[in-house]
């Protein structure tokens, strides 16, 4: 049996997102916590849990999961197959939406809580060789924090291409697992991280179902399609500045030309002895470049 892709959104949230599988989303976060020094959480509360309604149909739907934790904190948590670009600019929008939305025009700052995002990329983002990255709101120079509602991970799963099987537990596990490494190597990731176990029964699960399998390849073949259309769109993007540039060359070389020509000629009128208000009218040069070119002939 072929295994389903689970970086494809839709089977992700299946597996992390559905009230059935709690457990396994805890787990998981606490992973990712554990790895930038917080506290583990004891309970998380599904804000927009798997349903059918979640079920591809809709392409341009964003199968992401928002959850909150029993403090009210806010996590969203994004699961990207294919490039979608300017993830950066995109990660914030999200999160400023997250934060924004909290509290009723009117309602006191005060009840803002911290909103924190995840993005777990196929793909490599930053110019670093960690495949873990996270991010707050510091100060420059004594990384003094403006205040700690602003946590934004990143997970690059490319970065893992050398990645041997860790004999610990921890986020690597989750991470090889979503990657896909290969089957036999599942044991030792369950021994690590035995939470692990449910999401793999759950994949093979999934797997083997006919509508899933109909649905899975829906969102696969819309993914793609997505994916083949932004880098067309940047392809022909720089295509045109390439043919823009080129244009723009000619244009300065011919002006450049014309410029040359019309120096050559005023410099033998100068040569004639032809008086410069004259030679000002018929060459379209400024009095400047004339009495520039009549200088130079003197040094000569």
């Amino acid at each position: 049996m072929e295994l389903l892709d689970a970086r494809n959104d839709f089977i992700f949230k299946k597996i992390f997102g559905s009230e059935n599988n709690k457990d396994v989303l805890l787990a998981f976060l606490n992973s990712t916590f554990m790895e930038s020094g917080e506290p583990p959480l004891t309970e998380i509360i599904l804000m927009n849990p798997y349903t059918d309604k979640d079920a591809p149909a809709e392409k341009q739907s964003i199968l992401d999961i928002k959850a909150k934790t029993a403090e009210g904190k806010r996590i969203n948590i994004e699961m990207q197959l294919f490039n979608p670009y300017n993830m950066e600019k995109r990660t914030l929008f999200y999160w400023s939406e997250m934060y924004y939305h909290q509290i009723q025009k009117g309602d006191d700052y005060s009840q803002l809580k911290k909103c924190v995002t995840i993005n777990i990329l196929n793909y490599s983002c930053l110019p670093n060789d960690r495949h873990h990255n996270v991010f707050r709101l510091r100060e420059d120079h004594t990384g003094i924090p403006l205040n700690n509602d602003l946590e934004i991970h990143v997970m690059e799963l490319t970065k893992l291409e050398e990645q041997v099987i860790p004999l610990t537990s921890g986020l690597i596990n989750w991470l090889l697992f979503l990657k896909g490494v290969e089957q036999p190597n599942w044991e030792v990731l369950t021994m690590n991280e035995p939470m692990l176990k449910k999401a793999m029964d759950t994949l093979e699960f999934l797997s083997q179902d006919a509508a899933t399998r109909m649905e899975y390849d829906a969102r696969m073949k819309y993914l793609r399609d997505e994916a083949s259309r932004m880098n067309g769109a940047k392809a022909e993007g720089r295509a045109e500045g390439r043919a823009e540039g080129i244009a723009e060359g000619i244009a300065e070389g011919i002006a450049k030309g014309e410029q040359k020509k019309a120096e050559a000629i005023v410099l033998e009128l100068l040569a004639l002895g032809v008086e410069t208000s004259v030679i000002l009218k018929a060459s379209g040069l400024t009095e400047q470049q004339i009495l520039r070119l009549k200088s130079q002939m003197g040094k000569h």
